[in-house]
């Protein structure tokens, strides 16, 4: 119980520090709704490592500080209300986001709450997906379209490590190793269309290289996955390069969202 009230009261504690935080323009806000997709997997990832005991104060942390930064982030998009499609993608989401908060810290991480925390994120996923594609179309920009892209690839490298862990514990193991696989074609694909693209600089190139150099590490460990078997070395393995592959995307796709 002490846990649960300490992280949620995190949020608030953050969003009193940033009140003066906004959504910039566009671009800003389409790399802001695309961040909310990753947040609501990376959260998941953190209740899994927690359940497991693997890395436990970096999972604790990854999980109190993914919360208040998506709290921030919804309160943002909920002000940026760019249009009456969008503004009420972001009600609804105040509410589902709510319960899956309640999911995450209500009690100790087990197998049993880790099936409701896995639905939950699926479904704040989805409306995370409906926000950042609204925002997209509105852009009307091919930079927009490579914004959102490469703010996927930050949901998909929190997704895969997340569907890993959920089934190294043994959590909807059928469904989760699917989810993996198809998460990791569809980073590889993205990969390849965020170097082709056009408007990719030498630099931003550089920097997907090195996220590539990342991800065969990454991947060898993903593709090792035993549903049932919570090997700790592995699972710590594939948190941190999730953390790291991460970072560099995120910063990506804010070179992105500075080009639009």
């Amino acid at each position: 119980m002490r846990r649960r009230q300490c992280l949620l009261w995190v949020p608030a504690l953050w969003l009193a520090g940033q009140a003066h935080a906004e959504v910039r323009d566009l671009p800003d806000a389409i790399n802001k709704a695309g961040r909310l997709r990753m947040l609501s997997q990376r959260c998941a990832k953190a209740y899994m490592a927690l359940g497991q005991k693997v890395r436990s104060e970096q999972a604790e942390k990854v999980l109190s500080d993914s919360m208040a930064l998506f709290d921030r982030h919804l309160v943002e998009l909920r002000a940026f209300s760019h249009s009456p499609a969008v503004a009420k993608v972001y009600e609804q989401m105040d509410g589902s986001w709510s319960a899956y908060k309640l999911l995450l810290v209500g009690e100790r991480p087990h197998p049993k709450g880790a099936e409701a925390v896995m639905a939950a994120a699926t479904q704040v996923l989805a409306q995370a997906q409906q926000g950042t594609g609204l925002l997209e179309q509105a852009s009307g920009k091919a930079v927009g379209r490579l914004v959102n892209l490469a703010g996927r690839q930050r949901m998909l490298s929190q997704r895969m490590a997340s569907a890993y862990l959920g089934a190294a514990w043994g959590v909807q193991s059928e469904g989760l190793v699917k989810q993996l696989n198809q998460a990791r074609e569809e980073f590889t694909q993205a990969q390849s269309n965020l170097k082709a693209a056009p408007e990719t600089t030498a630099a931003l190139r550089s920097e997907l290289e090195m996220v590539d150099q990342q991800y065969v590490f990454f991947d060898a460990a993903l593709r090792a996955l035993r549903p049932g078997n919570t090997d700790t070395r592995s699972l710590s393995e594939v948190f941190t390069t999730s953390e790291r592959i991460l970072q560099l995307m995120d910063e990506v796709t804010q070179q992105y969202a500075r080009q639009a």
